[in-house]
């Protein structure tokens, strides 16, 4: 954490200093906006923390609720939305207050006894390592929680408007300074139930399964339902079944299945109970299921284990369904690229599944996290607002893959002993597909954004258009053993790691030389071209480099300024943007020497990073044409001189 730049910080150094918008957010909902937020739920939150990072984008989300989110249903949090906690700065106080999945165990029938039911076997929850983050179990509302708390520490000192409702009458002006007209409807207070209307550049639809703004713009969910049931509880619970605090699988003869998920705290548990197949025409009574028959139910499943209740915090009964929006924005196919998109949808709005392969809270906050940072840059100046394209092309995807895979997997719970073509098919998919529910599949294709398929094999363990996977490297200025993605934070910056070549970081013929030089003192360069006048030179290019020396190598003065920007109003030395390869003693450290792990070229690379930790490009140190042409495709020119310090004896 850096902080003191801008003077000596004695208080909390979380809380940004307010800015813009920040200084003076008016307490009242205001009639006109740059983007209105529906709804505070998952995608919602983290969409309004992080445009709490623009402090000159005005803001608001509305919340039908009078307040925070008490019981939240959600409670899966997967590595990949760990990441995304500590890039917004609260990764270890959620870890510590949350339950842990390390393994996760399954139970069949007893060949000896089939009314019974044992362990069949036990499987790492990570067995291949794929995130040094773990895999966490806790409750939404705290979720929420600290995504609010990380708005209203932002520079635009974000804060919901709770009580306030979309009533489902949207329109749009094309050409207006703020073209969306919203009606809104109070939900408490003595004014319940008045309406008014509020004008927006943007609308972000974030209102769940039900979404009225999905339906405002005519998108349609398409699916189906599974026609089977499932009971899912929070309990407080007194039992002789053994694996109580393990998450499990759990699959009895006759009685159907439970996946067992312990929460934070201890305590209590979760269970999603088999209720069996739904007849068609139903109609929804299977709904009506009292919670008695379904800890029945679950005994009945645990046989010969009992399970005896005794609190509930919260229960509900659900049918399994896929369905799928057509888009996630207010532009028709047939449209795309005529006009811009001025509503968008976000979260259960787009995209429902079942609960069992904990997907639903996290795929949704990356649907805000992805849309956020390219609103942030279009209303800032620093994008066109064909950026905002990029949205639905490529949320949209994910969402199917999602539907693909929770079919596949639900479909595997609810199969009968008999039904399995092997007793360990449950458990050897559960490991097989590790990688999808753990949130690393997502995969952008080439884009404005994204340079799918150049330069891959000079950074094979970066695949382009997946996540930044971290590696551990040695900070030089302190000598600190750190990992390299947990430096960048969600303050919609990209980016830039320059892979060094072999030679001596105080070598002037180095091609890793010739590349900062350029960076730092070319009209073409992107710092150049698109870093705001006035501003810091890393204010929108964070430029790192890693050599393949270690710390003790060479001196931090050996790397050329680019890597050693000025900063805040007494032009301070940044001192944590040149790294070592992890060279210390082997025998006594456990090291990574980044450049083979990661499938670095001796020869240097240049990895460009978006703002939501994504692999937008590669590209060799010599390609300098090609990197500027990449920001070009996507960043505007910033007007007027270059930023401070950007001279070549900064």
């Amino acid at each position: 954490m850096q902080f003191h730049h801008h003077g000596y910080v004695s208080t909390e150094p979380r809380v940004a200093p307010a800015a813009g918008i920040g200084t003076d957010r008016p307490a009242e909902l205001p009639e006109t906006m740059d983007v209105l937020i529906v709804g505070s739920g998952p995608a919602g939150v983290i969409a309004a923390a992080q445009l709490a990072q623009y402090p000159d984008v005005r803001t608001r989300i509305i919340e039908s609720r009078p307040g925070r989110l008490e019981l939240g249903q959600a409670d899966g949090i997967q590595a990949r939305s760990v990441e995304t906690f500590q890039a917004f700065g609260f990764a270890e106080r959620i870890i510590a207050e949350a339950y842990r999945i390390t393994e996760m165990n399954f139970w069949g029938p007893d060949p000896e006894h089939p009314d019974h039911i044992v362990r069949t076997s036990r499987t790492d929850d990570d067995a291949t390592g794929i995130s040094e983050f773990p895999h966490l179990i806790v409750n939404q509302a705290r979720v929420l929680d600290y995504f609010l708390e990380a708005a209203r520490r932002g520079p635009g000192r974000l804060e919901p408007d709770y009580g306030w409702e979309f009533t489902g009458d949207l329109t749009v002006t094309e050409g207006a300074e703020h073209p969306v007209a919203v009606t809104l409807r109070r939900t408490t207070g003595e004014d319940a139930g008045a309406e008014r209307t509020v004008r927006a550049k943007y609308v972000y639809g974030c209102d769940g399964a039900h979404s009225r703004v999905r339906r405002a713009i005519g998108c349609t969910m398409k699916g189906d339902k599974a026609l089977h049931a499932w009971g899912v509880m929070d309990i407080l619970s007194e039992t002789d079944f053994p694996d109580i605090r393990t998450k499990c699988a759990i699959q009895s003869r006759s009685g159907g299945s439970i996946l067992l998920i312990p929460r934070e705290g201890g305590y209590l548990c979760r269970l999603y109970v088999d209720l069996g197949q739904v007849a068609e025409d139903d109609g929804g009574a299977v709904r009506q299921t009292p919670l008695r028959a379904v800890v029945e139910k679950a005994n009945e499943i645990l046989h010969p284990y009992t399970l005896e209740v005794r609190d509930v915090a919260w229960s509900s009964i659900y049918e399994v369904g896929h369905r799928l929006t057509d888009r996630f924005d207010d532009v028709p196919d047939e449209e795309r690229g005529t006009r811009t998109p001025r509503v968008f949808i976000a979260g259960d709005a787009c995209h429902t599944h079942s609960a069992k392969a904990g997907q639903g809270m996290n795929v949704s906050m990356q649907d805000g996290f992805n849309l956020a940072w390219k609103l942030g840059h279009v209303l800032s100046g620093r994008s066109p607002e064909s950026l905002l394209d990029t949205y639905s092309a490529e949320r949209q995807v994910v969402a199917k893959e999602l539907i693909d895979f929770d079919r596949e997997w639900s479909t595997l719970m609810a199969k009968k002993p008999e039904e399995l073509g092997d007793p360990d098919e449950v458990a050897k998919f559960y490991v097989r597909t590790s990688e999808f529910p753990f949130g690393f599949m997502t995969e952008y294709t080439d884009s404005i954004i994204t340079a799918e398929g150049r330069n891959q094999e000079l950074a094979t363990g970066f695949p382009l258009g997946k996540r930044f996977k971290s590696e551990q490297v040695v900070r030089v200025g302190d000598t600190n053993p750190v990992h390299l993605g947990h430096h960048a934070r969600a303050d919609g910056r990209w980016r830039i790691y320059a892979f060094a070549d072999a030679a001596a970081p105080s070598d002037p013929g180095s091609a890793l030389r010739g590349w900062a030089e350029w960076m730092a003192t070319a009209p073409d360069s992107p710092v150049a071209v698109h870093t705001p006048a006035g501003a810091d030179r890393d204010a929108l290019l964070d430029v790192k480099v890693i050599y393949q020396q270690g710390h003790h190598e060479f001196d931090m003065t050996d790397a050329p300024e680019i890597f050693r920007p000025r900063s805040g109003p007494f032009q301070l030395r940044d001192h944590e943007k040149v790294y070592a390869t992890d060279r210390r003693d082997p025998e006594i450290f456990t090291t990574t020497d980044i450049f083979a792990s990661r499938g670095i070229s001796r020869e240097g690379a240049v990895v460009v990073v978006r703002p939501d930790q994504y692999v937008a490009g590669i590209f060799p140190l010599e390609d300098t044409a090609g990197l500027a042409d990449f920001f070009r495709g996507h960043l505007l020119p910033a007007d007027g001189a270059k930023p401070a310090g950007s001279s070549a004896t900064a």
